[in-house]
């Protein structure tokens, strides 16, 4: 293993260090700052979303890339999916607490960013 490489396990109460391209909750930042991550964060904040409702909600996804970035935010523990067994299967995503407790900044910056560029148009 190369030095500075982070490959041990992490105990409770310390943090990864993500400036490591081998830390693991690196890939998690990665995925919420990511182009698709982080809309797909702020459209669930208020509740669970069907895959279609979600897909309507942020302008310029495709499909293929809202599935991608939904599988890996399951994956991160960022996003939960519940499947309804009807014909065809209707899929319902939520953001998790940890989904939540990540998204929170990221909304009271995209409320910031928001409400700036309107007193700045006004102005």
């Amino acid at each position: 293993m190369g030095e500075g490489v982070q490959r041990r396990r992490v105990e409770a109460g310390e943090r990864y260090d993500v400036f490591h391209t081998a830390c693991p909750a690196r890939d998690v930042v990665d995925h919420v700052t990511s182009r698709w991550g982080i809309w797909v964060l702020i459209s669930l904040r208020k509740g669970g979303l069907r895959f279609y409702e979600l897909r309507e909600s942020i302008q310029g996804i495709s499909e293929k890339m809202l599935a991608q970035t939904l599988r890996l935010l399951v994956q991160d523990g960022l996003v939960w999916r519940e499947v309804e067994p009807t014909t065809p299967p209707q899929v319902t995503y939520g953001l998790t607490e940890f989904g939540r407790e990540v998204g929170e900044p990221l909304t009271v910056l995209f409320d910031r960013i928001t409400r700036h560029m309107a007193e700045r148009d006004a102005a």
